[in-house]
Formats: structure tokens, C-alpha cells, sequence
């Protein structure tokens, strides 16, 4: 079956901008959530982590 895809689309022009495309908002979702985490509240993280404790 992958192979019969993998074939499909290797013979259509402009499918590798696809890939391009998907690593493109991959990285840029990851550095917004690693953005996001280094500058969350620490008080607001330190609360969280003991909630499972209370």
C-alpha cells in the first residue's frame, strides 16, 4: 500500500513542498511552545506540580 502511494506521489510535480511545508510548522509550533514554557509563571508551575501531592 505504501508503496503504491509512494509511487503516486512520486510522480506528481510540486509534492515535496509539502514536506517543507509540514517541517515548517512543526518547528515553528515547537519554538512557540519552548517560548511559551521558559517564560510561564514559575510560581503558577511550582502550584501545579503539588497538586497531585495534595
Amino acid at each position: 500500500m505504501i508503496k503504491f502511494v509512494q509511487h503516486n506521489l512520486e510522480t506528481e510535480d510540486g509534492v515535496a513542498i509539502y514536506s517543507i511545508i509540514s517541517l515548517s510548522i512543526f518547528f515553528v509550533v515547537f519554538i512557540a511552545f519552548f517560548i511559551w514554557a521558559m517564560t510561564y509563571n514559575k510560581e503558577t508551575i511550582n502550584e501545579l506540580s503539588e497538586l497531585p501531592l495534595k
